[in-house]
């Protein structure tokens, strides 16, 4: 009897949920497929159309990219930290790495507008060419402040479950260095490397506070930035259910993100114990 009234611990969460997410998420379905009052697909047809669909392309293409070079870069550092023999530099980046995982917004475009902008610090020291900030490049590049740091927050577990005996086992065998990380440690590392890719294209792909202050909807043709302008614009009038459809186009992206990223993420753990 105590078992089956168990979830009633949980009822206050599940509450919290069912209003935080599940009246938004009907009010989201509700608006993208009608149009003034009666049941329509040509909200979501638009939202796959012209600016849009440019605007989605972008998206992915910018998360695309911050993804792999993020995973990349996190997880050399990530290793770097773990295999370091200073705790204090182990805990000083960990540390730091959880602060900048979560700094975005209009704080970190100031930040990067203030030192790489047109009259930034270092553009104007340098003499780095005007408007470097503003590019694609550019984009990545504000992205992957609070990407790399995701990455190592992520890898470090998987690299501490990395059991020297392992690599000592390969060595009596007669393996070379790239035979263990082939055979050994790289299989291990892929379910936790994948989601990490897969959780900083989400990150990247969901954005707008960073891209919105920076103003890089004129370069770069976001999602996010799309909805917005569809909701707020006065030039945009009536638009407001094809950014609830563009909405939902972004919540298919994530669904699919989660359901590779959330296999991954389990499979990593049997590593760590």
């Amino acid at each position: 009897m105590r078992k089956s009234k168990g979830w009633l611990g949980a009822l206050p969460l599940f509450v919290v949920y069912a209003l935080v997410f599940g009246v938004p998420a009907i009010a989201l379905l509700a608006g993208a497929f009608t149009s003034r009052g009666e049941p329509t697909l040509d909200n979501m047809r638009l939202s796959l159309q012209g600016g849009n669909l440019t605007a989605i392309a972008g998206s992915v293409q910018v998360s695309a990219v911050v993804a792999v070079v993020g995973a990349v870069l996190g997880t050399f550092l990530a290793y770097a930290v773990v295999t370091s023999r200073s705790g204090a530099l182990r805990s000083a980046v960990l540390t730091a790495s959880g602060v900048l995982a979560n700094f975005g917004g209009v704080p970190l475009a100031f930040f990067w507008v203030a030192t790489l902008g047109n009259s930034g610090i270092v553009s104007g020291l340098f003499g780095l060419p005007s408007g470097v900030l503003f590019t694609f490049w550019g984009l990545v590049i504000v992205y992957l402040y609070f990407s790399v740091p995701m990455m190592v927050l992520v890898m470090a577990p998987a690299l501490d479950g990395l059991k020297p005996q392992w690599r000592e086992a390969a060595a009596n065998n007669g393996a070379t260095s790239w035979h263990y990380w082939r055979y050994v440690a790289l299989p291990v590392l892929t379910p936790a490397l994948l989601g990490g890719v897969v959780l900083l294209f989400g990150m990247a792909f969901s954005a707008y506070a960073t891209a919105a202050a920076m103003g890089a909807g004129t370069v770069v043709p976001l999602v996010t930035l799309k909805i917005a302008n569809a909701l707020t614009s006065d030039v945009l009038i009536g638009q407001e259910n094809v950014a609830l459809a563009l909405s939902l186009d972004m919540i298919v992206v994530a669904g699919l993100v989660m359901a590779v990223y959330l296999p991954l993420q389990k499979r990593s753990t049997r590593w760590l114990q």
